[in-house]
């Protein structure tokens, strides 16, 4: 008797196991019949169509073309025509809600550089029509209005500026120091992307995290850091780190219509200079000890000699660390590792190398991939070292330039145009 209650238990825990199975295994079953044409018995029946919510992107990438259009142009006409501030800010509280929280600040124009320096190399990658305008678009309105896209239009910029309160002013030698830095983070972000080693500009964006609600703790300090900065001191991020803030700032130099404080005469009261929160008004010299022209003359004739040293030595110096500046593409990481485990094998392998052995690899068919990534980095590491040592040189020639100003001015290419200035001169009440 106790065997046959046996026999019943398990044969009533293996019909309980066969229903447990069915459930785990049905929603394979389910979509595996979907690889094979539905049978037709004849009877007439029809099948629902099977509908899904997909998001409509083509429709979302119009929106953003036009609310980028849109604003750029409200900000052209508040800024260049008008002097007025006020839409100023209600564009820059649009933006940070619209590109930045609902759209988590992608696609973004400082982004696209990438994207478009490995189209200008790789003819095989495809670049999205999206991308392009946000890339142009900016730079088209700043050869014509200047640097219209920083004022509020990027959500970047728009939240630096819209909890700014104080502006301790940094001395000039640190400003110039800093100035650098976008210039290099250019650099490097189109090195590696046309040597399809990565995009570091999305990889270590700062707000995107904030935007997102969520992402690396790191990115997110980072950008907390960078916002506390932004209350005491004017846009830290568009000044010292982006490297499309240092793109638009070449065109801004050259824009049609430029940014003027006041269509009166100024009156020197200093008072636009110090409201500017980027720095970007440049004093009078009138009341300055003037060095001698001849001694001017001699340092600007020195540095220009010492500019093709400058980008020579730029060159050199950036082409003897390409190797260095390989390991940051996974194929050369991985060709390291293989080849130090060909060398010494270890007992336990990491999860690159089980797969790069699962997959049959080896170090014989790796060798030729890697040898041409080393040598594009040979390549693309000696025009960034030329590019380099022209900005440097070109920084040291534009500081040894001086020239006689009675009154206060805007400087181009460092002007936001975020309109601060236009209420604090009186020239405007």
């Amino acid at each position: 008797m106790r065997i046959k209650n046996k026999q019943i238990h398990l044969e009533w825990l293996n019909g309980r196991l066969w229903i447990i199975i069915l459930l785990i295994f049905m929603p394979l079953f389910g979509s595996a019949q979907n690889r094979f044409p539905k049978p037709d018995f004849g009877s007439g029946y029809q099948y629902p169509v099977e509908q899904y919510n997909v998001p409509n992107e083509v429709l979302w990438t119009r929106i953003d073309i036009a609310m980028l259009v849109l604003l750029m142009s409200v900000v052209a006409w508040a800024v260049i025509r008008k002097r007025l501030r006020v839409p100023v800010i209600m564009v820059s509280i649009v933006s940070v809600l619209y590109f930045g929280f609902f759209r988590y600040g992608c696609v973004c124009s400082i982004g696209a550089i990438q994207n478009v320096a490995l189209a200008l190399v790789d003819k095989s990658y495809t670049l999205p029509l999206t991308v392009v305008l946000f890339f142009a678009l900016p730079i088209v309105f700043t050869l014509l209005f200047g640097r219209i896209f920083c004022a509020g239009v990027c959500p970047f910029g728009a939240l630096q500026e819209l909890v700014n309160i104080k502006n301790f002013r940094l001395s000039k030698a640190l400003t110039t120091v800093l100035g650098l830095i976008p210039w290099i983070y250019l650099a490097f972000a189109v090195l590696f992307s046309v040597t399809h080693s990565g995009f570091i500009i999305c990889r270590f964006d700062p707000f995107i995290g904030i935007f997102r609600l969520g992402g690396e703790i790191a990115l997110i300090v980072f950008g907390v850091v960078l916002l506390i900065a932004s209350v005491f001191t004017g846009r830290p991020f568009c000044r010292f780190i982006c490297p499309y803030g240092a793109l638009l700032s070449l065109f801004s130099r050259v824009s049609i219509w430029k940014t003027g404080i006041t269509k009166k005469q100024c009156i020197n009261c200093e008072l636009c200079h110090n409201a500017c929160p980027v720095d970007a008004i440049r004093p009078p010299y009138e009341n300055k000890v003037k060095e001698s022209r001849a001694k001017g003359v001699k340092r600007i004739l020195l540095y220009f000699v010492m500019l093709p040293l400058m980008i020579i030595l730029g060159a050199g110096l950036m082409r003897s660390m390409s190797d260095t500046f390989s390991r940051v593409n996974k194929n050369v990481r991985l060709y390291e590792m293989v080849l130090e485990n060909e060398i010494s094998p270890q007992e336990v392998q990491s999860l690159e190398l089980q797969a790069f052995y699962g997959q049959g690899g080896t170090i014989e068919e790796l060798t030729p991939f890697v040898e041409k990534v080393k040598q594009e980095f040979k390549l693309y590491s000696t025009i960034m070292g030329m590019f380099l040592g022209l900005v440097i040189g070109f920084t040291l020639i534009g500081l040894s330039l001086k020239r006689t100003r009675k009154q206060y001015e805007i400087d181009d290419a460092n002007c936001v145009n975020c309109g601060r200035c236009f209420s604090y001169c009186p020239q405007n009440k």
